[in-house]
């Protein structure tokens, strides 16, 4: 384990060093961070297989104390640098998926040209090959005993990470946090869409035992029909459901302690910044009005610490980009927070 005795938190944030500042190496750090610069099947905004570079940079400015786990850094948190060779296979991807959209988005039939079948073809193998990238390199961090979390990218990013996590601790549920259901059967025709994640994950991990999302609030006819189809397997806490509840009276605390009581023994986090309320991550891929401000999010998630439950993994993903680096410096903190909740849950 990392030896932190000599360091001083309240020095500024050297960038030399790695995540908020911290002179960890991935051998000494309990906590290892992956980036995955992948944004290939993003439907609106784009951006965000830049945003593990600029929150680093933001992470900087993060002071280190938590009132959950106030010495949660100690532990050792390390970010591993940017695969760069992904980052242009995302890159070239997208411009794939971009062409592609635009064609079927005026009407035109995919079957009468080979080159548009060609692109989706390449598109799919190419989600097909993150998603074992993901596997691989998070299940040889679990199987070293590392807790991990993962940095996105879109939302697609983190299949991969739930078949490890599944393979080292079994039946598990995943709290979502979103605006969007995220429940669509290859979205435009991208089988790992960004807006097919859960429905992935249900189909393809029968270890997930609870899907509990929260925030949503922008969905189709058929995501709610198939949520409310395998409702013993998916519980929702729409946006417009929980403002309701605190306008008639109830107390988010109430409305939390129902969140809480609804999740498995082992959690996993899967965290997507438009989730939130817009103005703190307003360049985010697919940004919607509504949603939850940090401190009721940091209030659920010390619920769940409270409660006993385990958490076991996280993911933040859809940190847009801008110059104010504003979205970065959001999303710095509810890494840090993230970081400290799962050292805390392991400890």
């Amino acid at each position: 384990m990392t030896d932190l005795s000599n360091f001083n938190p309240d020095d500024a944030g050297n960038p030399k060093n790695n995540i908020f500042g911290l002179p960890t190496t991935e051998e000494n750090a309990r906590l290892i961070i992956v980036p995955v610069p992948w944004e290939v099947t993003v439907s609106y905004g784009a951006g965000t297989a830049r945003a593990a570079e600029n929150i680093f940079t933001a992470s900087m400015q993060v002071d280190l104390f938590d009132t959950n786990a106030p010495d949660g850094w100690k532990e050792g948190f390390f970010m591993r640098p940017v695969d760069k060779k992904l980052l242009l296979k995302s890159d070239y991807l997208r411009r794939e998926a971009e062409l592609y959209i635009d064609y079927i988005s005026k009407g035109d039939i995919v079957e009468e040209n080979q080159f548009m079948q060609k692109t989706l073809r390449e598109v799919n193998e190419g989600s097909v090959f993150l998603n074992n990238w993901v596997y691989d390199q998070t299940k040889s961090l679990l199987d070293k005993g590392k807790l991990v979390g993962l940095l996105g990218g879109d939302h697609s990013t983190p299949l991969g990470f739930f078949k490890a996590i599944a393979e080292k601790h079994e039946n598990f549920g995943i709290l979502q946090i979103d605006a969007h259901f995220d429940l669509r059967q290859a979205y435009e025709g991208f089988v790992y869409s960004h807006a097919s994640i859960m429905y992935n994950a249900l189909s393809e991990i029968p270890q997930i035992e609870k899907l509990v999302q929260v925030g949503i609030r922008d969905f189709s006819d058929g995501e709610l029909d198939y949520a409310k189809k395998n409702s013993r397997r998916i519980i929702s806490f729409l946006d417009a459901d929980i403002k309701a509840k605190m306008y008639e009276g109830e107390t988010w605390k109430q409305i939390v302690d129902e969140i809480v009581s609804k999740l498995p023994e082992k959690v996993f986090i899967s965290f997507d910044v438009d989730g939130l309320d817009p103005k703190l991550c307003p360049n985010t891929g697919t940004p919607v009005p509504g949603g939850l401000e940090t401190e009721q999010v940091y209030y659920l998630f010390k619920s769940i610490l409270k409660s006993g439950k385990k958490i076991i993994g996280f993911d933040l993903n859809e940190t847009g980009i801008s110059e104010t680096n504003w979205d970065a410096n959001v999303s710095a903190r509810l890494l840090f927070k993230l970081c400290n909740l799962l050292i805390a849950s392991n400890s």
